[in-house]
């Protein structure tokens, strides 16, 4: 299984990276109905930190990003998202070879995307510090071309005034 695949059926949720119902059925080649019975059989293995079930706006602003239908076809009830927890510990309650393979790469997948954004992480820091030990410089930079060409302006404008005074017969 594609891990690239996988990721990109995660998503970001109440602050927490989750799956859809939807998707994991996908993933596990069972309908989504089925998937859900499943959960809702061994409901405490599902505590709300877990799975959680959409709200209607979070559902609504899910569905925009990515393109779900609207309508007639679509789900007829809010979906339910799927923690990293609660995505290993569907491979308890779903019992087949399929369920297994797919749920370690979905482990692979969850684990990937922490590692990555770990890395991000130090990244971000590194170029935060070094615009703050460089940020300095760069004003002054901009404040000498800012005056340079306050300096341009101002000369502008002084050559369209009218001159007055002596003028001579070169100058007009």
């Amino acid at each position: 299984m594609q891990l690239e695949k996988i990721q990109t059926k995660i998503y970001e949720i109440r602050g927490q990276k989750v799956m859809l119902d939807s998707e994991l059925a996908e993933l596990y080649e069972v309908e989504t109905k089925n998937l859900n019975l499943a959960v809702k059989r061994n409901l405490k293995r599902f505590p709300p930190d877990f799975m959680f079930q959409l709200t209607k706006s979070e559902w609504d602003i899910l569905r925009l990003q990515i393109e779900t239908s609207k309508g007639r076809g679509g789900t007829r009830y809010l979906p339910y998202a799927f923690t990293e927890q609660g995505v290993a510990m569907l491979s308890g309650v779903l019992n087949s070879d399929k369920a297994i393979e797919t749920n370690i790469a979905i482990m692979r997948a969850f684990v990937f995307m922490r590692q990555y954004a770990l890395t991000h992480k130090d990244l971000t820091e590194k170029l935060l510090e070094l615009e703050n030990k460089y940020d300095k410089q760069f004003n002054d930079i901009y404040d000498a071309i800012n005056f340079l060409l306050k300096k341009d302006d101002q000369e502008t404008v002084q050559k369209q005034r009218k001159r007055i005074g002596y003028k001579n017969d070169e100058t007009n």
